[in-house]
């Protein structure tokens, strides 16, 4: 099954010429979950040719409008293509608030159902069969969250001449083992699925964390990521101002991905001090602590391929 994920924007607090405001979307088979929607998403959404249409669910850190400004326009689009399924929108307080505003002010059309779930305290928000998105706090000078994807154990993989050496032959047997149930043979003999399946394969996680002050916490929250994205807004220069607006450097950044053991990180959410030639600086230094850093950029796509 496979699993991209897609960066719509990386800018922090105000659109660029060249960078659009920190977004990404996930897409899962045929599910997709668009992580912020800063003003200009549907741009990134229209270049990368990505079927914005079917978006299950929306996931807002915060209220601040670099990271909802696009969500009005967004779901005025999905009013014109027929769409019947419901939209979920997860936030904070004050997520509802905002959507039923804009809706009023705007005199929205919208014919599908929107579904509007404030997060109050850390958990599993939203999930399938065989994955969930859990929302864990950040601290930020508004009321924030992070986000994890999360795929449930997956089976080991099936030996089916094991299956044979134990009596049962190939045929709808086989796929009742693989899907966990014993199985009798003809001469009686009880296989239990242990005896021919192998160990449960990990399944993939995904971790999305920005504009909050750097917390110990967070490497707990997202530990064993595939893949971090991680805001990592200035670099040690200007440590103190990232404190005092409580941003993270890239610095810091890399400590959590190094302390939480991850694959690989993705900064985001950079300052717009930093012009494109000059966000190696923040590079260099997280890579100083996490070699496996990564600068994200405007339509960037990292594919997550499964662990074994």
């Amino acid at each position: 099954m496979s699993l991209e994920a897609f960066v719509l924007g990386c800018s922090g607090m105000m659109p660029l010429p060249y960078r659009h405001l920190t977004s990404v979307l996930l897409r899962r088979e045929g599910e997709l979950f668009l992580f912020d929607c800063g003003e200009g998403t549907q741009v990134s959404l229209k270049r990368l040719n990505l079927k914005w249409k079917k978006i299950d669910a929306i996931f807002l850190s915060h209220t601040h409008a670099d990271h909802v400004t696009g969500l009005p326009g967004l779901m005025m689009l999905s009013s014109q293509v027929d769409r019947t399924e419901p939209l979920y929108i997860y936030g904070p307080p004050k997520t509802a608030e905002y959507v039923e505003t804009s809706r009023r002010v705007l005199d929205m059309y919208i014919n599908y159902p929107v579904i509007v779930k404030e997060i109050t305290e850390p958990g599993v928000i939203h999930g399938g069969k065989d994955f969930y998105i859990r929302a864990f706090p950040l601290k930020h000078t508004k009321t924030c969250v992070g986000y994890t994807l999360e795929e449930l154990d997956r089976p080991g993989e099936f030996n089916p001449q094991r299956a044979m050496e134990l009596g049962v032959p190939a045929g709808p047997l086989f796929s009742k083992l693989q899907h966990g149930e014993s199985v009798t043979t003809a001469d009686g003999t009880v296989v239990l699925p242990e005896q021919v399946m192998g160990a449960k394969r990990s399944g993939r996680k995904v971790s999305y964390v920005t504009d909050t002050q750097y917390l110990p916490s967070i490497a707990d929250e997202v530990r064993g990521s595939d893949l971090l994205f991680c805001e990592g807004m200035f670099d040690d220069q200007y440590a103190d101002q990232a404190a005092e607006k409580k941003h993270m450097t890239s610095r810091q950044a890399a400590t959590i991905a190094r302390d939480a053991n991850v694959e690989k990180m993705a900064l985001i959410h950079y300052s717009p001090r930093y012009a494109d030639k000059e966000l190696g600086l923040l590079l260099d230094q997280a890579r100083e602590v996490f070699p496996g850093t990564v600068l994200s950029k405007d339509r960037m796509a990292f594919d997550i391929p499964n662990k074994d």
